[in-house]
């Protein structure tokens, strides 16, 4: 005797060996024994053979017409043995029996399965919809397949074009245009970024990056709504001061601009102007709700999306041959000793009269045309004081840092200034602590930690960037932390150091501004009228999302400097280029600021002088290969403008000059203190 039975979910065949009870031994064709139990078993045949049976059913299981078994059972539960009886007209043979069985365990859009052996045709209208389902996928299939071939042959389908981003970043792995992406990218071998590229989808690696970015960011994209730039606030007094700001060529959000008076004692008064969009601009405005979802402008090569829209900054930035609303810091000097006799903040109209450019005024402006009076440039007497004061201000903060136990700050740093124009790129060498950086620098952390201190005293609170050891005990690295309170930035050799010369480009200074005018404004009664009180929840928040989006804007501006590095490679046709050591395996080419890590080099002296061969790069993975040629020499003066923790990541951007003397002086500063390299900066 043979059975006919289902086990395990399948169907099976087979001969009885021995029956005991409810239970068979059973041997199925390939030799293999098995038990089966009686409520198992669906027929019992003596022929034909088990294999001949199953071959017999899985033939008449094709060639039955499931519509038709589908009208034919009606709608009560039935047993197979009875739909068999109607659809064959009379009592199925093995074959026909088994093969009916297999017909209705592989239709379950057809019939549900009810116990063993037993079933129900479903409901005309779900057997309608899920056969409109079945049909509906055959065309995606179908779709799908189209969209395959097209991907292989080079060509973007259309309805892939305007989902690119997403089927890039963010994509619905069910839906038919990702898989067909992914079937077509496995078939040629290929990664979804380089078959995109290949085929138009996007029009270059810079786009890639770009997108990426975006994407995340600012996914409803980079524009503004109309809105109007607040009025200046009315009854400002005009400061009797003629100022002027000191930026590079490319600089539209002018922060900051300095006056310089002698009065008849002789001594002098030195003002820092700040743009002050705090004075229209209030907490939960329009304006403000879109600075605070920003939080900063982002820069990159060629390009920046600014945190306020033009008509704002445009309202607001210190711009030449206008009375611009600024708040200002008076500092009165002893010019014989250049200690600060007092300081004033107040808001008013600054009349700006220059705009200077570092573009047209770093080779007139040095060090040695301002020891001696030569040269002939604009402001040349304001300059000369402003140097000599940034000198005082920078040796007392030196001392002050000298103080925490700190080292000197490295003086030998170089910065990279990167211009874009069509697609083709400049990228221009500049020594860190030229004078004009220098006069920026210092007057800038000058004002951030007088202001820091001026909240600190009236009780209000502030954004503030601390650094000092972090957990781990004295030899532990540097940590910068932004707080509400005042705190010692031991790097710049300052008490305390709060963000707020650039409120035309931060959010936090455009916070700290609030606060500094309600306390130059209100004096003591400011904690009553400063937006911002102590311990404020919103506050802190405020502090979570800008350190989130600012880390996030200086990782991309890292990436597109990166990226810009590569193309200034292939513009220049590099083969063979130098480089310095600086750490075991990690080299930094000399032109431009690209770090790259060179698996298995033969040891070099740190900061020595090396020759390599360009191998190749990447511009959609941001990779360089390159091989060691030879060691030129031994280390160089300034070779070495790197601190060890910023070796193998490129330095992330800052907008203000101030920052890059903060990363000179974070012996061991984190990356968010890395020098400038934005024009912007």
């Amino acid at each position: 005797m043979n059975l006919f039975f289902e086990e395990s979910g399948d169907f099976k065949a087979g001969s009885v060996l021995s029956q005991s009870g409810e239970s068979y031994q059973v041997e199925l064709p390939s030799g293999k024994r098995t038990k089966v139990k009686a409520k198992d078993v669906l027929v019992q045949f003596t022929a034909p053979a088990p294999a001949a049976l199953m071959e017999a059913a899985k033939e008449v299981a094709a060639a039955i017409d499931l519509e038709f078994l589908w009208e034919v059972a009606g709608q009560e539960e039935f047993g197979f043995a009875n739909l068999g009886a109607e659809y064959f007209g009379q009592a199925a043979q093995p074959a026909e029996a088994a093969g009916l069985i297999l017909a209705l365990h592989n239709a379950p859009i057809y019939f549900y399965k009810k116990g063993r052996g037993r079933y129900k045709a479903a409901p005309e209208q779900s057997l309608r919809a899920a056969l409109a389902g079945i049909e509906k996928k055959k065309q995606l299939l179908l779709v799908q397949a189209a969209y395959v071939e097209e991907l292989k042959a080079g060509r973007l389908p259309e309805a892939l074009a305007s989902q690119v981003r997403a089927l890039l970043f963010k994509p619905d792995k069910n839906s038919i245009e990702f898989k067909a992406l992914d079937a077509a990218c496995e078939a040629l071998q290929t990664s979804p970024q380089r078959l995109l590229l290949q085929v138009g989808g996007l029009e270059s690696p810079k786009a890639l990056h770009m997108g990426r970015f975006l994407f995340e960011h600012f996914p409803r994209g980079t524009g503004f709504p109309p809105l109007a730039a607040p009025p200046v606030r009315a009854g400002l007094p005009r400061a009797d001061v003629a100022a002027f700001s000191i930026d590079d060529v490319t600089t539209t959000e002018i922060d900051d601009a300095f006056s310089v008076q002698t009065r008849p004692d002789g001594s002098l008064v030195v003002g820092i102007h700040i743009a002050a969009p705090g004075l229209a601009i209030a907490p939960e405005d329009a304006i403000d709700k879109i600075a605070r979802a920003r939080m900063s402008t982002v820069y990159m090569p060629g390009d920046k999306i600014t945190m306020l829209p033009d008509e704002v900054v445009n309202a607001y930035t210190l711009a030449a041959g206008k009375d611009c609303p600024a708040l200002s810091l008076y500092a009165e000097l002893d010019p014989a000793t250049w200690q600060v006799r007092s300081t004033t903040t107040r808001a008013e109209l600054v009349p700006v009269v220059d705009n200077l450019r570092h573009n047209d005024l770093d080779d007139l402006v040095n060090e040695e045309t301002l020891a001696s009076g030569a040269g002939d440039y604009p402001h040349k007497d304001a300059l000369r004081l402003l140097w000599q004061w940034a000198q005082q201000l920078e040796a007392a903060r030196m001392d002050k840092r000298a103080a925490f136990g700190l080292k000197p700050e490295q003086a030998n740093r170089v910065d990279f200034n990167f211009y874009v124009e069509n697609d083709v790129v400049s990228i221009v060498r500049r020594k860190r602590g030229a004078p004009l950086d220098k006069i920026v620098a210092e007057l800038m952390i000058f004002a951030n930690s007088t202001w820091g201190k001026l909240m600190h005293d009236h009780g209000v609170p502030g954004i503030y960037r601390s650094q000092g050891p972090g957990a781990g005990g004295w030899n532990a690295k540097m940590q910068v932390r932004m707080l509400t309170h005042a705190a010692p930035h031991q790097g710049l050799g300052v008490e305390q150091y709060a963000w707020s010369t650039s409120p035309l480009r931060r959010y936090t200074d455009l916070v700290n501004q609030w606060q500094i005018l309600a306390c130059a404004e209100h004096g003591v009664t400011a904690p009553l009228v400063a937006p911002f009180k102590p311990k404020d929840a919103n506050l802190f928040a405020i502090v979570s999302a800008f350190d989130a989006a600012y880390a996030a804007y200086n990782e991309h501006q890292q990436t597109m400097e990166r990226y810009w590095c590569l193309r200034w490679l292939a513009q220049e046709q590099a083969k063979v280029v130098e480089a310095v050591v600086l750490k075991d395996e990690v080299v930094r080419l000399a032109d431009v600021p690209l770090v790259v890590r060179l698996p298995g080099m033969a040891a070099a002296t740190r900061g020595a002088q090396v020759k390599l061969d360009i191998v190749g790069w990447d511009e959609i993975d941001l990779t360089l290969e390159a091989r060691l040629l030879e060691v030129l020499g031994a280390p160089a003066d300034g070779a070495l403008d790197y601190d060890e923790e910023e070796l193998v990541e490129p330095a992330p951007a800052v907008d203000e000059a101030e920052q890059a003397a903060e990363a000179s002086a974070a012996d061991g500063a984190p990356a968010a203190d890395a020098p400038a390299a934005s024009p912007e900066a």
